[in-house]
């Protein structure tokens, strides 16, 4: 082979392997939140259904170390929790073994008797039977009338078992009739967790394990991050108070150390993960229920948990995820979202970790979006819904749904 032929093959194979490294498109858009020391850092990953487009990491993981922020960074995604606790308690629905439409008393008898509140006065308590009993449907959709939360779960929502918790729910009140308005319930979907646990005969944490992480390749997504995975573990910030920048913060609604084994599972709230096990989770959903050729779910529990379930209520929930038609998505308390895009078939995951935005922080999330979609959506440079449920700077026993119009 003639020097000239080799010289061209060469510029040929480097021309090739240059064009499989993917261009920064995302972090570039991010890069001036962190100079302005709005956001530490974060990591963004751009999916279709059949394989990650894009995934790119900006800013800090530690900020007085110095420390970067990589693509593997680990973060809890807190209320990011429920629609994985949705899909699980699909897998139990396409095999037959409950019902959406099921009282939960079924499963769990200390429901038996849960009384409703009609009070406007909160001094005043005045109980009424409800019209019927809290179902499944309610329980997951935000309907049913539960609180955000029991008071035995101070100062953190983790400490107690499971059972123990949702025993505490059925001990309260309800605040409406089930089914006629919605109120944001960790509760809620604590007791669809703990249905799981009934049902299946094994702990929550070892059902997600057996029937969704495992199969999915979700590695990195557990309740209890070991040594090693605290190394890789995005450090928490809020904005100083009366001025420009951020500080250190652990997560308020959690008990340290997070690798402490008497910690609790928590359905509606407590896990962990990556960018790249999220957007696995997600990209299985976008498919149908499948993943790399393997069914975890119907085509049917798919589209039940992922389409409106609150009726009258109007909610914009399905089976913890959020929904308008156009998406279906979920955030967390300390700022992390994930998102599937009907329209442009994207599926968009944004991690960070912080308690409260200040200044344009609140902008940073649409922003990566509505670049995600200019780059990578079918539908060329159409801005992106900015659908934002649980991100915002509320602590979470105040968290909201929200979705945009």
């Amino acid at each position: 082979m003639n020097k000239t032929r080799l010289l061209t093959l060469l510029l040929l194979a480097c021309a090739a392997l240059h064009a499989e490294v993917p261009s920064r498109k995302l972090a570039p858009v991010l890069q001036p939140y962190v100079e302005s020391q709005t956001l530490a850092g974060a990591v963004v990953l751009v999916a279709d259904k059949d394989k990650v487009l894009d995934v790119e990491a900006v800013g800090w993981q530690d900020i007085a170390a110095k420390k970067p922020m990589a693509v593997d960074s680990l973060f809890w995604i807190a209320s990011q929790s429920k629609p994985i606790t949705g899909a699980a308690f699909m897998i139990l629905v396409d095999e037959g073994k409950v019902s959406v439409d099921d009282p939960v008393e079924k499963y769990l008898p200390e429901f038996k008797g849960q009384m409703v509140n009609i009070s406007t006065d909160p001094k005043i308590t005045e109980l009424v039977a409800p019209r019927h009993p809290i179902t499944v449907r309610e329980v997951l959709s935000h309907t049913s009338g539960l609180d955000f939360k029991s008071p035995m779960e101070n100062p953190t929502l983790d400490q107690k078992p499971l059972a123990e918790r949702v025993k505490s729910y059925a001990k309260m009140a309800l605040l409406f009739q089930p089914g006629s308005k919605s109120k944001y319930s960790n509760a809620g979907i604590n007791t669809a967790g703990r249905i799981i646990e009934v049902v299946s005969g094994m702990s929550f944490e070892k059902f997600l394990d057996k029937r969704l992480f495992k199969p999915l390749g979700m590695k990195d997504t557990t309740f209890w991050p070991s040594k090693a995975q605290q190394e890789r573990l995005a450090k928490s910030y809020k904005p100083v108070a009366g001025g420009k920048g951020l500080e250190e913060c652990t997560v308020a609604q959690l008990q340290y150390p997070l690798d402490d084994p008497t910690r609790q599972p928590m359905p509606a709230g407590g896990l962990f993960s990556t960018a790249n096990d999220m957007s696995l989770f997600y990209r299985m959903m976008a498919n149908g229920g499948t993943f790399n050729g393997v069914r975890i779910l119907s085509e049917k529990a798919v589209q039940m948990a992922t389409s409106d379930q609150s009726g009258e209520a109007k909610s914009n929930y399905g089976f913890g995820f959020g929904t308008d038609g156009k998406s279906f998505t979920h955030g967390g308390a300390y700022g992390t979202n994930s998102r599937y895009d009907l329209g442009n078939k994207l599926v968009t995951v944004f991690l960070v970790q912080h308690a409260g935005w200040s200044g344009d922080g609140k902008n940073i999330l649409p922003t990566f979006q509505k670049a995600a979609t200019a780059a990578f959506g079918i539908q060329g440079k159409a801005s992106a819904p900015t659908t934002t449920i649980g991100i915002n700077s509320a602590p979470a026993s105040e968290l909201k749904p929200k979705t945009a119009k």
